[in-house]
C-alpha cells in the first residue's frame, strides 16, 4: 500500500533537456505521458512541468540549477529512485503552495463535489490524490458519508469542514490524513475508525484542549492523543469505535459497545496499566441503536471512559464512566 503523497528532492543541476531525458521519456515509454506547462505559475527561480499519464496518473516537477522537486501519484522514474522523501511541510513553502494549487485544481476538476469544502480538500489532499487511495478515499466521503449513518455527503463534509477550519490538526496533516489510508479497496471499518479520531479531536478542541497525536508510551504502543490545557497536566486519550449491531456479531447496541471496549481494554490499555481516558465513539450507530446505549449507559470495562455519538449537524452527546480528568462540557452534551 503506497503512502500519502510526498515530495522527492533530487539535488544537482537540472535543465529542460535533462527533465525530458530522465523523467518524461521513461514515463512516456512505460505509461504513455504528455509533458505540459503547469496550470499555475511556479515559484520564482524555478521552471516546472506537469506530466499527465494515459492511465490518469499525474506528476509535477519543479527544478532549477540546484535541484528538482518531484511529486506524483504515478511510478517514479529510475533517475529519482534514490532521492529523499519529504512531506509538504518539509519543503520550501513556495514549492509546497504551488504544488497544492496544482493538485487542488486537479482534485476539483475530477471531483467537483469537493470544491465547496476547501479545508477538507486541502487536509486530505495527500490521500485524495495518492497513488493507491485516490479513488477509495474520495468514495468513502462521497458514497458512505465518511461513516455517518443516515446522512448525506454534504452533511458529512460540512461537519468535517467546520472542524478542520479551526486548524486544530494542521500541524499533523500528513499523519492524520494518512490514517484514512491509501488502500485500493474501501475498508469501511478501518476508515470509519480513523474518522473516530477526528470526532474525538473535535470534542477535545471544542472543550479548549490542545492536541498532540500518536503519543509513544513505555509499553511500546502509541496512544491516540495527549490533550493539554495551560496549567494542567496532559491527559492521555485512546479512541475506539464500535460497529453497529447490523454489521457485527454482537446482536444489540449495548453488546457492541461492551465488546469493542473490552477488546481495547484487554489489549493496549491493559498493557499500559492505567492513566488513559478511553473514548468510545458510537457515531456509526443510527438513532435507535444510540438511544438504546444512551438509555442503558452500559459499563465499558475501563474507567475513566466517555461514550459518545456525533451527528453531522454538530450535535454531540455522551455519558461518562468513572472520574474523567477532562472538562468536556463545551465539547459535548452530557446525557
Amino acid at each position: 500500500m503506497a503512502r500519502p503523497l510526498r515530495f522527492r528532492y533530487a539535488p544537482g543541476t537540472w535543465t529542460e533537456n535533462r527533465v525530458r531525458n530522465d523523467v518524461f521519456h521513461p514515463l512516456d515509454g512505460n505509461l504513455g505521458a504528455t509533458m505540459r506547462s503547469p496550470w499555475f505559475k511556479p515559484p520564482s527561480d524555478y521552471e516546472a512541468s506537469r506530466f499527465e499519464m494515459d492511465n490518469g496518473d499525474i506528476a509535477l516537477l519543479a527544478w532549477n540549477d540546484e535541484g528538482a522537486y518531484w511529486l506524483g501519484n504515478t511510478e517514479t522514474p529510475s533517475s529519482l529512485w534514490r532521492t529523499d522523501k519529504f512531506a509538504f511541510e518539509e519543503v520550501p513553502y513556495p514549492i509546497a503552495r504551488w504544488a497544492e494549487r496544482e493538485l487542488l485544481a486537479q482534485l476539483h476538476e475530477e471531483s467537483p463535489w469537493l470544491e465547496p469544502f476547501p479545508h477538507v480538500s486541502w487536509f486530505f489532499l495527500p490521500v485524495f490524490l495518492s497513488k493507491d487511495g485516490r479513488h477509495t478515499t474520495r468514495e468513502f466521503f462521497d458514497e458512505h458519508a465518511a461513516g455517518f449513518p443516515d446522512a448525506t455527503r454534504e452533511e458529512a463534509l460540512g461537519f468535517y469542514e467546520r472542524f478542520l477550519h479551526t486548524g486544530a490538526l494542521d500541524d499533523y496533516r500528513e499523519l492524520m490524513a494518512g490514517k484514512l489510508g491509501t488502500s485500493q479497496q474501501v475498508d469501511l471499518v478501518r476508515m470509519s475508525a480513523s474518522m473516530g479520531e477526528f470526532n474525538v479531536a473535535k470534542v477535545l478542541h471544542d472543550a479548549g484542549y490542545d492536541l498532540t497525536p500518536e503519543i509513544e508510551v513505555t509499553t511500546g504502543h502509541s496512544l491516540d492523543y495527549r490533550a493539554d490545557r495551560p496549567g494542567e497536566d496532559g491527559t492521555l486519550v485512546e479512541v475506539t469505535r464500535p460497529l453497529p449491531p447490523n454489521r457485527r456479531s454482537a446482536n444489540t447496541p449495548v453488546a457492541a459497545v461492551r465488546d469493542t471496549a473490552e477488546t481495547k481494554t484487554n489489549g493496549q490499555l491493559e498493557n499500559h496499566g492505567g492513566g488513559v481516558t478511553l473514548f468510545v465513539d458510537c457515531s456509526s450507530f443510527p438513532d435507535d441503536d444510540w438511544f438504546a446505549v444512551r438509555g442503558e449507559q452500559p459499563e465499558v470495562r475501563h474507567r475513566p471512559a466517555v461514550v459518545f455519538r456525533a451527528r453531522p449537524d454538530g450535535r454531540i452527546e455522551g455519558y461518562a464512566k468513572g472520574s474523567v480528568p477532562l472538562e468536556l462540557q463545551q465539547g459535548l452534551e452530557w446525557v
